[in-house]
């Protein structure tokens, strides 16, 4: 495929805006741009003539259904595709698709997660067209980026409380602009880039396992001779299998628009990554989303699985979807970039400063915001980033921030190159800051980059907590500015200095996994949930989650919800893991233990009958009969946990926590004894794909 190709194939399957301005008339073109620029709704004239071009455009591209896409709070994607046919009164048939079709639909709302913001006999609920995202066509159907909320106005889905966000942001960012003398900007938006991690398996081997299949995550599996500890693998030479699926998956994400930019083997065997172009969070969000679904689809072309969990494997790296963020202005300012001279950007320090006090104020939001019963497995260890929240910035922006808070004035800085020592080599200029694999929110140039986020998560949740508290800090200073007795730019370096001085302890450019980080963080007073039910309790802290209301991106009742479903899905996840592995337990592995000690057993009986010394083989059938034995009381305590936590009527953070401290322990004192049995068995006896088989089979 030659240039032109590759230039032609990019978002040939979405109705973006340069489609859309040529298949409707200038005139409606303008008054669809006016109302967006004045955050109004369109006309239902307008919608209608845009209705109609995009039907004729997505009938062109094979679309035979229409579908509005929403994300549900259950955090997967959600629609209900209609056809365009419509029959006539004569037994023929016309192709349909008015504005009022494209701006609303009407799904049933009772069957989807919402924490009680809706009783199952109220099923009405509304969706509700983003025209910020464009519409596209996959697999025949037309998807319409969607919003989603109940009757009585309240925001059911991901993408409502985003968006909100995203105009909180605008509007204290350009009242922060304004007062430092930025006043030419009229908008200020957020504006991300996701890495997206993933696992590689044969489609053979994850039929025949059934904890893959029905949780995503391995609950039984001895670690193989060979995992990541020769580093062999990252940066590697690609499979030619891995290698089909990559070309596959980028020739399909160009054709929707996504800008698909960097594929990799990771660390961890198996494991490799994507990563897109930043663009605007609500945009990223939505295109995350499809590639997610179309990683999965594309897979099975090649007889593979790809794995989204955070920990399908233990013993090695888990997965995240690193979240990089930074905030730009509509005259193409990036507030995240130092320039060459940080300390004399006050723009660049302005915005810096508000990260600092707001990671600080609401790193418990923020944690929150990335729990899971996956992610409680994969942060804290194989490079993932600890619970404990903190910034990295480096040694240079820490020698800004503590000029700047004792006042001491440097015009310049000297720029460090990077020197390899190979004369036929050219020297550059270092970065700002080096990389901190154990810091959960690095800044990394000209962005932070929020490394806790898991990567079956999306990212919708993380950027509306990271844009509203961001919105708060810039609200905070532009009211400590306004209120100053200072004059102007001097104003905005008191309160700099004032929020770097009060908020510096959330920075930590040391090693996350030093066994000295805990104590440290503690005596600071850093925030530190180490699950999701710990970290979820942050929704019921009236003073934190107050911001949310004031902010205008969740309500009271809102925020409750999401409280609910936090715990609600983190125990059916729990339960679900439970029960496939007492399934697998009783079926498959505790049968082929009995087989194989029987097996060994006769062979002692042979032995002994001989007159042969059979004293090692006697120890055999002792240790397998042992571990049998472990195996059958983990079962039975296990299935005395599940009941307890299932016919609890307790609250649900106490019964959240019964699934946490029992069941989970006793899930995890079954593993040790399957994965020692797996170690000790016959490999023919074994009823399950090994880890060699799942990491090493591709």
């Amino acid at each position: 495929m030659d240039s032109t190709q590759l230039t032609d194939l990019y978002a040939s399957m979405t109705f973006n805006d340069d489609v859309m301005k040529e298949r409707i008339p200038k005139s409606t073109y303008k008054q669809f741009h006016e109302a967006l620029t004045r955050n109004e709704p369109m006309s239902r004239e307008v919608a209608t003539v845009i209705a109609n071009a995009m039907k004729v455009w997505a009938v062109e591209k094979g679309a035979t259904h229409f579908v509005h896409w929403f994300t549900p709070l259950s955090g997967n994607t959600a629609g209900k595709c209609d056809a365009f046919l419509e029959p006539t009164s004569d037994h023929r048939a016309i192709l349909e698709f008015s504005g009022k079709s494209l701006r609303k639909g009407e799904p049933d709302a009772s069957s989807f997660p919402s924490g009680g913001l809706r009783a199952t006999f109220e099923a009405r609920g509304y969706t509700a067209w983003d025209c910020t995202s464009p519409a596209f066509v996959y697999q025949n159907t037309l998807y319409i980026p969607t919003l989603f909320c109940s009757y009585t106005g309240e925001a059911l889905d991901k993408k409502t409380p985003l968006l909100r966000s995203c105009d909180a942001l605008d509007r204290e960012g350009v009242r922060l602009c304004h007062l430092i003398g930025l006043t030419d900007v009229k908008k200020v938006s957020p504006s991300v880039g996701s890495e997206q991690e993933y696992f590689l398996v044969d489609r053979k081997y994850y039929e025949e396992r059934l904890d893959l299949r029905l949780t995503g995550r391995t609950l039984f599996g001895a670690k193989p001779p060979k995992g990541q500890e020769m580093d062999d693998h990252y940066f590697g030479q690609i499979k030619r299998r891995v290698g089909a699926f990559m070309d596959e998956l980028d020739h399909e994400l160009w054709k929707q628009g996504i800008p698909s930019k960097t594929k990799h083997n990771e660390v961890a065997p198996a494991q490799h990554e994507v990563a897109c172009v930043y663009r605007h969070a609500n945009l990223t969000a939505d295109n995350n989303h499809l590639m997610m679904e179309i990683m999965q689809r594309i897979a099975k072309n090649h007889d593979l699985i790809c794995l989204l969990h955070e920990k399908p494997f233990q013993g090695v790296n888990g997965s995240g979807k690193h979240n990089n963020w930074s905030v730009v202005t509509d005259t193409g300012v990036n507030l995240f970039d130092p320039g060459d001279d940080p300390e004399s950007n006050l723009p660049f320090m302005c915005a810096f400063a508000c990260v600092i006090k707001a990671v600080d104020e609401y790193a418990d939001m923020l944690m929150m915001s990335v729990s899971s019963a996956g992610n409680d497995f994969r942060l804290g260890g194989h490079e993932a980033p600890p619970s404990i929240m903190s910034i990295f910035i480096g040694e240079e922006l820490s020698e800004v921030v503590q000029d700047w808070i004792d006042g001491v004035s440097k015009t310049s800085r000297d720029v460090e190159r990077f020197k390899t020592g190979v004369s036929v080599i050219p020297t550059f200029s270092k970065d700002k800051t080096d990389r901190n694999r154990t810091s959960p929110f690095a800044f990394t140039g000209n962005k932070f980059e929020f490394r806790s986020v898991g990567s079956s998560q999306s990212i919708s949740g993380p950027n509306t907590i990271l844009n509203t508290i961001l919105a708060k800090a810039m609200r905070d200073m532009s009211d400590a500015i306004e209120k100053s007795e200072l004059p102007g730019k001097q104003a905005a370096i008191e309160v700099v200095r004032q929020f770097l001085k009060e908020h510096q302890r959330i920075i930590f450019n040391g090693d996350g996994y030093a066994p000295s980080w805990p104590e440290q963080a503690s005596r600071l007073g850093l925030y530190n949930a180490k699950d999701t039910v710990e970290a979820a309790r942050v929704l019921r802290n009236k003073e934190k989650t107050a911001i949310f209301s004031e902010m205008g991106v969740y309500s009271k009742t809102e925020l409750e919800s999401r409280y609910d479903i936090l715990l609600h899905n983190y125990n059916v996840t729990v339960q679900v893991e439970a029960n496939t592995a007492l399934k697998m337990a009783k079926t498959q592995i505790y049968p082929a233990g009995i087989h194989y000690l029987g097996e060994i057993s006769n062979e002692l009986a042979k032995t002994r009958d001989a007159g042969i010394d059979a004293r090692f083989l006697q120890k055999d059938v002792q240790a397998i009969s042992h571990i049998l034995a472990d195996i059958r009381q983990n079962i039975s305590a296990l299935e005395q946990a599940v009941k307890r936590a299932q016919e609890s009527e307790a609250d649900i953070y106490t019964v959240s926590c019964l699934w946490r401290d029992e069941v989970r322990y006793w899930m995890e004192e079954l593993r040790s004894n399957v994965d020692l049995l797996e170690e000790n068995i016959d490999a023919k006896y074994w009823p399950l794909p090994t880890y060699i088989d799942l990491m090493f089979g591709v």
